[in-house]
């Protein structure tokens, strides 16, 4: 395993910006941007061996910059939506940049997916990464507090692609991170065949600013069932509180936050033989298939898995804490574990 960089173009700031490559047996590899920390190739091999890029990407700095469906970036400060831009934390409200209607989505407007983070790679025999590295300061975006951040991607030769976050604060904030690749293990086409199984009994109903209305709701009986081809969600969600047909929604996992990954999703490409394993800490599952993906893409063209704690949690008592206090370290692991079988089952 070898990790390699070259430039990659220009931040609209004019800050350089790098590319980290890992390097594998049988073409297995990986590719992350220090802009945005953006995930911009992952290579797993079919059933034959032939390795393909199942992670969708843009072709430069300049189109991530422009691209507003946060291709395959980190999100920060906090991941989904916190509702209408504000939250209160310790008798103190704070209010945050709306950028989808009222809404707070992803950070705001320049979260982390708009920042340069500092990079370090590293080799340790059977994988090899890249370290990155954030300061957001106090009231960035809104949000208090000095906030450090610290996520290493790791690829390792049985195509196990690890991300792990850290971060501490020297005030009390709120925090949710996420990596928002989108996923098509054929490589391309729309991802109608792709099978996939959610380790969830429940989700969190949303209404039309896609914000939850309250406790989980039951997904058996529901288009929210997932438990086989994508095209069965597709079809028709839930028209009454999505204008798009698709998925985009929080998946409530059935063990909660857990000290180490467990497996929460497993999603398979029948023709490639291709299975990748969503292994996580997290409590919640966001899954959007890419319902408003814009070109050279196209909407249901994958599907992201995004391991976050659950949306407008800052402004909802009863779901999990996504408070971060001083002496605190937030601390959270996925992994994406590809594999190929010579039937899906």
């Amino acid at each position: 395993m070898t990790v390699t960089s070259r430039p990659f173009g220009t931040a609209p700031d004019g800050t350089p910006v790098d590319r980290w490559v890992i390097d594998g047996p049988g073409g297995l590899g990986a590719a992350v941007l220090t802009y945005g920390g953006i995930l911009h190739s992952c290579r797993v091999p079919d059933r034959e061996g032939v390795p393909g890029d199942v992670a969708l990407a843009l072709a430069s700095v300049g189109a991530y910059a422009e691209d507003e469906s946060y291709l395959g970036a980190l999100i920060g400060r906090y991941a989904n939506r916190i509702a209408h831009g504000r939250f209160a934390l310790d008798g103190t409200t704070y209010r945050l940049p709306p950028n989808e209607g009222t809404t707070t989505l992803h950070g705001g407007p320049d979260g982390f997916h708009r920042r340069v983070w500092a990079a370090t790679g590293f080799e340790d025999g059977d994988r090899a990464g890249v370290v990155l590295r954030l300061h957001s300061p106090d009231g960035d975006m809104g949000f208090p507090g000095n906030l450090d951040v610290e996520v290493t991607y790791s690829l390792d030769r049985h195509g196990t692609l690890a991300i792990a976050y850290s971060a501490e604060t020297d005030r009390p904030t709120v925090v949710n991170l996420t990596q928002h690749a989108y996923w098509n293990l054929a490589g391309d086409g729309t991802v109608d065949g792709h099978e996939l199984t959610v380790d969830a009994d429940l989700y969190l109903p949303v209404d039309a600013d896609a914000i939850p209305l309250g406790p989980p709701a039951p997904t058996a009986g529901t288009p929210f069932a997932l438990g086989g081809k994508l095209a069965d969600a597709l079809r028709d969600p839930h028209p009454h509180i999505t204008a798009a047909k698709g998925v985009d929604h929080c998946y409530v996992l059935r063990r909660g936050r857990a000290a180490e990954p467990r497996p929460v999703a497993r999603l398979a490409e029948p023709a490639s033989g291709r299975v990748m394993e969503t292994w996580t800490t997290e409590p919640g599952l966001q899954v959007y298939t890419a319902n408003h993906l814009g070109a050279p893409h196209g909407p249901h063209t994958a599907v992201c898995l995004e391991t976050q704690h659950f949306p407008d949690a800052p402004n909802r008592p009863e779901y999990p804490s996504t408070v971060l206090r001083p002496g605190e370290v937030f601390r959270s692991v996925t992994q994406y574990r590809f594999g190929a079988v010579a039937t899906t089952r």
